[in-house]
């Protein structure tokens, strides 16, 4: 549980049990996923929507965890599990209203951590090529914000807008979510594939021609080609 939980609801009065055999859970998962925004923010202390209707299930998390849920998610989770309603846990933030990202992208250096932190793959761009949001996917999750060295991603508010996802929104963004993650896992399958390719393929190799870069050093050559962009950016600034 996250530390900023509260205890969970005594699921003998509620309905909610833990089967053994955790696969039973799967259908109320999905109902009680049904009920959440899909904007994988992780301010419910869980990597994303189903992982924390998963924590619900099995009585482990609170419903009142997720604020762009606000009142109107607690009341339907609350309904779904014969829970009585709790207010909004205010350690797991505030109810806002439809947030997007909007990337600067003069500043924009290509750096791509924002691309790789978007849950939705809402941003599109190439390493050293100009980012940008597709606003009509972007879920407000604001986890592009922490990564970027330049910090040239803000969120605006969509006017009118009181909730941070209409049903239509969350469901495209459940799907992207789930291509995302599908796609995540084809690409490290991959990357395994060739790792034990190459690893193979280096054990039949005399010991002088299997020397490669270790971790730290294309990290610091990482590093030094961001500090080289900030560079620009810095001197494209003062001029």
């Amino acid at each position: 549980m996250p530390p900023s939980a509260q205890p969970p609801a005594d699921l003998t009065q509620t309905g909610v049990t833990a089967p053994e055999n955790p696969a039973r859970l799967e259908p109320l998962i999905s109902q009680i996923d049904a009920l959440l925004p899909q904007t994988q923010c992780g301010q419910c202390g869980y990597n994303g929507c189903r992982p924390y209707a998963g924590a619900i299930a099995r009585g482990e998390a609170n419903i009142n965890q997720c604020p762009p849920g606000g009142d109107a998610g607690i009341y339907a989770l609350a309904a779904l599990l014969n829970q009585p309603y709790q207010a909004l846990n205010p350690a797991h933030g505030v109810t806002k209203g439809k947030l997007v990202a909007v990337i600067d992208e003069d500043a924009c250096i290509g750096c791509t951590l924002c691309i790789k932190a978007c849950p939705v793959d809402a941003i599109v761009g190439a390493s050293k090529q100009m980012h940008t949001v597709i606003v009509q996917e972007c879920t407000g999750c604001e986890l592009c914000l922490p990564p970027c060295p330049v910090d040239c991603i803000s969120l605006q508010a969509v006017p009118g807008r009181q909730m941070a996802m209409s049903p239509a929104e969350s469901d495209l963004a459940r799907r992207r979510h789930q291509q995302r993650q599908k796609r995540l896992a084809l690409e490290n399958h991959a990357t395994a594939h060739t790792y034990a390719k190459d690893q193979t393929r280096m054990e039949t190799r005399p010991a002088s021609d299997t020397a490669q870069p270790t971790p730290a050093a294309s990290e610091a050559l990482k590093q030094a080609a961001i500090a080289t962009a900030l560079a620009r950016i810095k001197a494209r600034q003062a001029g």
